[in-house]
């Protein structure tokens, strides 16, 4: 049970982190394809595209490590839909583009939702319980198998006791991508945000 555990915090750990680096990556490919766009439509959607990753890099990141951000919560991503929703699409040469561009931020839309979902879903309450009553119980076993060497006994149950405190441990930081020191990377969004202001 504890390796399943270990498995599912893992899994969605490693899908926290698939889908910070594809929302940034949506965006990254969004400002590309903003450069067929006629101006002011470019610059409008650049400087949105900016405020979002701002928004996520400064502010929604650290908000979700103490657990206070909610899918309404952001108006950086609303405020960039509307002013996408607004543009004249007949001003737009590439209509294709257009089309594309839209799908790509409805994506980006997905990723932020998942993210959020990610920071939100925990281990159940009944699976702690019973991780940490299984590991009392492990524990005491080797109290009844006694030995000899007082002093090998005493190791073995430290070595016991330390193993399963640091699989509990790891379970705790894998369930909580966006806290403590070992969370989620905003490198990503860092690299878009100095690319989108090099302007390449």
């Amino acid at each position: 049970m504890v390796a399943f555990v270990v498995f599912v915090t893992w899994s969605g750990y490693s899908d926290a982190t698939k889908n910070l680096e594809m929302e940034a990556n949506e965006v990254a490919d969004i400002f590309h394809g903003t450069q067929a766009f006629p101006d002011p439509a470019r610059r409008t959607i650049r400087q949105g595209l900016m405020d979002y990753v701002v928004s996520v890099y400064g502010d929604e990141l650290k908000r979700m490590a103490q657990g206070e951000i909610a899918l309404h919560s952001g108006k950086a991503l609303p405020t960039l839909l509307t002013e996408f929703y607004q543009m004249d699409e007949k001003s737009i040469p590439n209509r294709e583009l257009y089309a594309e561009t839209l799908d790509r931020l409805n994506d980006l839309a997905q990723y932020r939702r998942l993210r959020i979902f990610a920071g939100n879903d925990i281990v159940p309450l009944a699976i702690w319980l019973v991780l940490l009553v299984g590991a009392v119980f492990t524990i005491s076993y080797t109290f009844f198998f006694g030995m000899k060497n007082i002093r090998a006994q005493y190791v073995i149950a430290t070595t016991l006791t330390v193993t399963i405190t640091l699989i509990l441990f790891l379970i705790y930081v894998l369930d909580h991508p966006f806290t403590g020191t070992s969370k989620v990377s905003a490198q990503p969004l860092k690299d878009v945000m100095e690319i989108m202001q090099r302007g390449e």
